[in-house]
Formats: structure tokens, C-alpha cells, sequence
């Protein structure tokens, strides 16, 4: 006998996106200084044995980010996720079919506040990322300073996330049975800072390593665009030039994350808070841009990619935009 469930009422689906979303934002603002701080807490209790074997056990397993992680579905799939994709809401499109045979580089743009897009997209299951690409599986590559946390650095791995270093990329694109997709956010925590309703800037310019791996790798490079990314949040005003554009810059550099001062709405009311705005965010994939295997290749040839790359995502950009709501006069900046 087949057992149905009742749908559950408006009200309480938006309780539950709201409380999916709020677990990510305490997880973006909160989780690493929380874990870090029950570590050093657990130290000092009866189940101090119990952090001297993680202790020993994370030791062991220090170079699991950088060999592709160790994803668990249960997580990828849970429900939570669906709750927090629903609540924008957040929808991947596909715009060209990706060879299982083949590993892919994609180049996620733009970062946003939280890179909500990115975490939904490629570490959940939630937007269907099995189903819209079958025989592809999903990498995300995040700052090494997360694998430094005890706790942090099992549940992003969990989600498929890896360390976004070098030898990171070079051992999920070099797997010969293919079917690999790294996802980098391109911008990284420094476009952050430009992030708010309306801009289209990209910090893409003279950000050309990725390229050189994909042409290292022989890897198709794919741009993907995720509109409404940047309408999350509203930012205090930081001006290149001004003291906390400065003071952002000079903590980026020190600690290696950028710090943004956004603000949206509240959990129970709508005038201010760290709540992000119940606003849709379309991400896009686009067509792989073929790329030529080469172990050590010239600067020249790095640059012709990249030029290819940047039009390859102005033109996603152009043939989408309208159906996104992005004003006709909106372009992409790359600074």
C-alpha cells in the first residue's frame, strides 16, 4: 500500500525556507570560530579522547581536499537543501550537453555575497545537477583555510567541495574516466566586495591561472552566469579609494577572505538584517569552449584563450539577460 503525505501549507514551507537559509548564513558567518571553539571546549571534558583520535584521524587525511574530496550523498541530497533552493528560488539551466567522457573546468561568475548559486548548484543536489547532466559529477573549489577547520572541513567535503589549489584541479581534471566538472568561482572573495543589486562587474580581467590549467589539463573551459546572484544583498558603500575599501583590502590580504558589510532583511521583519532577499537566481551554464592540450603553454596562448573565454561569457551574458530581468543597457565589466 502506497502511503501519501499531506502537502504542507504555505506558511510552513516558508518557515522551512527560511530556516534553511538562516543555517547557511550562521554556517558562512559563525561555523568555522563555532567548531574550532568546541574543539578546544572538547579538550577539556571527559571526551577528550575523542579529539585526540580526530586529531589523529584529520592528520591522516590532510590531503583528502586536494584529491577530489570524499562526498557524501545523504548530505548532497538533503532536504534542507531543497528547503534553501526553494525559498529564492534557484534554477540551473542548461544551455549544451556535456561528454561524461570528458572533464570540464567551469568558471562560476559572479561571486555574490555568500556565493549562494555556486554552494546550491554544484555541492547540492537540490536544482537536479545529476539529472540535467547524467554521468557528470560535480566539484566545487573553495579557500584551503576551510580545510583548517576541524569539523568544517569534513562537512564541506561531504557537499563535494575541494581545496582550491593547483594540485587540487590537476587531480580532479587529470582522472582518465572522465565525468569530472570543476566548478571555480573566479572572482573569489575579492569580488565580493563589489557585489550588490545591479552591478555587473567582474573581477576577470587579468585573472588567467584557470586558463592556463584547463590548456595544461586539455579540459573544455565552461562559463557559467548566475543571474540574480548580486541582488541578494545590499553592501555599505566602499569605493575604491575609501578607508574601508582599504581596510577590507589590508584584512583580505592578511586572512586571506574578504569582509563585506551586506545587510538584507531580518527573519521577522523586512527592514534589515543578514536574512538574504527572497529574489530568483538563474544560473547558466554555457557551451564548453574547446581547448588544446598543452603541458607548458606560452603566455601568448594562455592570453588567446582568455580572450575567448571573457567573449564566450559577455555573449551568455547578452542572449540571456532579457530573460532575467537585466536591464538592455547592462553589460559585463571585466576590471
Amino acid at each position: 500500500m502506497k502511503i501519501e503525505f499531506a502537502p504542507l501549507s504555505l506558511p510552513l514551507q516558508r518557515r522551512l525556507q527560511t530556516a534553511a537559509v538562516v543555517q547557511w548564513v550562521f554556517s558562512f558567518l559563525c561555523l568555522a570560530q563555532c567548531c574550532i571553539a568546541a574543539f578546544i571546549a572538547l579538550l577539556f571534558t571527559r571526551f577528550w579522547l575523542l579529539c585526540v583520535l580526530y586529531a589523529a584521524w584529520w592528520f591522516v587525511d590532510r590531503e583528502a581536499p586536494l584529491r577530489g574530496g570524499r562526498r557524501i550523498h545523504v548530505v548532497r541530497n538533503s532536504a534542507v537543501w531543497r528547503h534553501m533552493k526553494d525559498f529564492f528560488p534557484v534554477t540551473l539551466v542548461k544551455t549544451a550537453e556535456l561528454d561524461p567522457r570528458q572533464n570540464y573546468l567551469v568558471g562560476f561568475h559572479p561571486h555574490g555575497v555568500l556565493a549562494v548559486g555556486a554552494f546550491i548548484n554544484f555541492g547540492t543536489e537540490a536544482t537536479g545537477f545529476s539529472t540535467i547532466f547524467p554521468g557528470i559529477t560535480p566539484h566545487l573549489m573553495t579557500l584551503p583555510l576551510w580545510f583548517r577547520v576541524p569539523f568544517l572541513r569534513d562537512y564541506l567535503m561531504s557537499a563535494g567541495l575541494v581545496s582550491s589549489d593547483k594540485e587540487s584541479a590537476y587531480h580532479v581534471l587529470h582522472r582518465p574516466e572522465g565525468g569530472n566538472l570543476l566548478a571555480i568561482i573566479v572572482g573569489g572573495s575579492q569580488e565580493a566586495l563589489d557585489a550588490r543589486p545591479g552591478s555587473c562587474t567582474l573581477l576577470l580581467k587579468n585573472r588567467k591561472g584557470f586558463v592556463r590549467v584547463a590548456i595544461e589539463q586539455g579540459s573544455p573551459l565552461v562559463p557559467a552566469f548566475s543571474f540574480g546572484e548580486n541582488e541578494l544583498y545590499d553592501q555599505v558603500s566602499n569605493p575604491k579609494g575609501s578607508w574601508l575599501r582599504w581596510i577590507q583590502h589590508r584584512l583580505q590580504q592578511i586572512m586571506g577572505i574578504s569582509l563585506p558589510l551586506f545587510h538584507a532583511r531580518g527573519i521577522f521583519q523586512y527592514s534589515f538584517g543578514v536574512v538574504p532577499y527572497r529574489r530568483p537566481i538563474n544560473t547558466v551554464i554555457g557551451k564548453p569552449i574547446p581547448v588544446l592540450k598543452k603541458h607548458k603553454p606560452s603566455d601568448e596562448e594562455v592570453d588567446r584563450v582568455h580572450r575567448k573565454y571573457l567573449e564566450e561569457l559577455s555573449k551568455l551574458f547578452e542572449e540571456h539577460k532579457a530573460k532575467y530581468n537585466v536591464p538592455e543597457d547592462s553589460h559585463l565589466e571585466f576590471i
